[in-house]
């Protein structure tokens, strides 16, 4: 695995880095871009970015679109990860419709679960028996979890399974996620997380502190692909750019 930490002062900063991120992935890619998207208030503010900056700039057509986890709702409730990323990129780029493959969240999740790890198995190149994406874009808790893998399901990253079933241990929310083998499958993994509040736990993570193994996203580690940390300031603020 390679590693890189790139700390920005603004959103517009770590956007464009992300999307020269995507720029360069296309260029090597072959007929076809697959990138699984992530929920979140910071991925928010880059999908509005590319769609403001890079409508024209990149080839949307090439691009299959999934996603790492989805709530159990609708495709309009306002908590869906699909309606986010919808209003704020896809309803603003030329995209074929059939280049998006929104996670179904209405569905029973057991059956949800195992049609969209069909979906993936079907419509992703493979490399190890797995899914390759291109690129995985993740986002970061304040409690270590990412997509939808908890402290209290850290097996999810030795599943046999593509996509499960997931509780929110607080909420007790139900969602579904893509697992560890696949995240780890990625020929590239993009970390997201912006203000104070993700300092702590980005600090643990990155730098191993005590009790970064009980965390999800320290189990984040490419086999065969690249690791990128995108931080602002105060996300990063304990880290060392290198």
């Amino acid at each position: 695995m390679n590693s890189k930490i790139i700390i920005s002062k603004y959103p517009a900063e770590f956007s464009e880095e992300f999307a020269r991120i995507l720029v360069d992935g296309l260029k090597s890619s072959g007929e076809y871009f697959h990138i699984a998207l992530s929920g979140g208030s910071t991925p928010k503010l880059l999908y509005k970015f590319l769609a403001e900056n890079y409508k024209s700039k990149i080839e949307w057509s090439k691009i299959k679109i999934f996603w790492g986890d989805e709530r159990c709702v609708p495709p309009d409730d306002p908590e869906s990860n699909y309606k986010m990323t919808r209003d704020s990129l896809l309803s603003e780029i030329e995209i074929p419709d059939k280049n998006v493959f929104r996670i179904e969240g209405e569905n029973d999740p057991s059956e949800e679960a195992a049609r969209y790890s069909g979906i993936l198995a079907r419509n992703i190149p493979q490399l190890n028996n797995l899914p390759e994406f291109d690129l995985v874009l993740l986002g970061l808790g304040e409690d270590g979890h990412t997509a939808s893998i908890f402290s209290n399901s850290l097996q999810l990253f030795e599943s046999k399974n593509l996509c499960v079933a997931a509780e929110h241990p607080g909420t007790h929310q139900k969602r579904i996620t893509i697992t560890g083998p696949v995240i780890n499958n990625a020929k590239q993994v993009v970390f997201l997380a912006t203000g104070s509040g993700k300092s702590s736990v980005v600090d643990i993570i990155i730098n191993k502190k005590n009790g970064f193994d009980k965390l999800p996203a320290a189990y984040v580690n490419p086999h065969h692909g690249d690791l990128i940390w995108l931080l602002d300031d105060d996300a990063g603020r304990n880290i060392l750019p290198y």
